[in-house]
C-alpha cells in the first residue's frame, strides 16, 4: 500500500489531510506541520481510529526567523504535544531550507522546549524508519537488521557534538 507523504504547515490543511484519509482510507505522513500545535488532539485521534494508517508527523524545525507565511506560526514546542497527545514523531529537514547537518539540532530545539530526550532519541531514528515501512530492516541496532549507524563525539542534543564515524549496513563509509 503506498504512504501519501503529505507537505503541510497551516491547522486547516492538516485537518484537511485527514478528513481526505478518512474519506479515501490512504496511509498518510503529516510533513513539516508548523501549526499541529493546534490540532494535536485530532491527529492523535486520527492515528488511533485509523489503526496506524495516520503514521504519524515528520516535523520540520528552525531557529530562524522569516520563511514562508504558511509557517509563520511553527512552534519549537510542537513535538512536545505532540508526544503528549501520543503522536508518532519524526523530525526531517529540507536541505536547502535546514541543512542536513543541523538535523541534531533540530532534535535539540524541541527537546529544549520540552520533549523529552527519549521521544526525540526515537524521532531521530525508528519512528521515521517507520513512517516509511522500513522498521524492520532499519531505525534501530537488532539482529536481522540492516546496521546503519552513526558514532557520536558526545550527547546528540549538544550543539558541540559532531559526527566521529557512519556506518552502512555494518560497514564504515566515513571516519573523522
Amino acid at each position: 500500500t503506498r504512504i501519501v507523504q503529505h507537505h503541510t504547515h497551516r491547522a486547516d490543511d492538516i485537518m484537511t489531510v485527514l478528513r481526505l484519509q478518512k474519506e479515501f482510507g490512504f496511509r498518510v505522513v503529516l510533513h513539516h506541520v508548523s501549526e499541529a500545535w493546534k490540532v494535536g488532539d485530532e491527529i492523535a485521534a486520527a492515528q488511533k481510529a485509523t489503526g496506524g494508517k495516520v503514521l504519524g508527523c515528520s516535523v520540520i524545525l528552525i531557529d530562524s526567523p522569516g520563511g514562508k507565511l504558511e509557517a509563520a506560526q511553527m512552534r519549537h514546542e510542537t513535538c512536545a504535544m505532540l508526544e503528549k497527545a501520543g503522536v508518532r514523531t519524526a523530525i526531517h529537514t529540507d536541505d536547502w531550507i535546514t541543512d542536513s547537518r543541523l538535523f541534531l539540532r533540530s532534535a535539540a530545539l524541541a527537546v529544549r522546549a520540552g520533549a523529552s530526550r527519549r521521544f526525540m532519541l526515537r524521532a531521530l531514528t525508528l519512528s521515521g524508519a517507520e513512517m516509511l515501512d522500513l522498521g524492520d530492516r532499519v531505525g534501530s541496532l537488532e539482529p536481522g537488521k540492516d546496521a546503519d549507524f552513526v558514532v557520536l563525539s558526545g550527547d546528540p542534543f549538544s550543539v558541540y557534538t559532531h559526527v566521529e564515524q557512519t556506518w552502512v549496513e555494518g560497514a564504515k563509509v566515513f571516519d573523522r
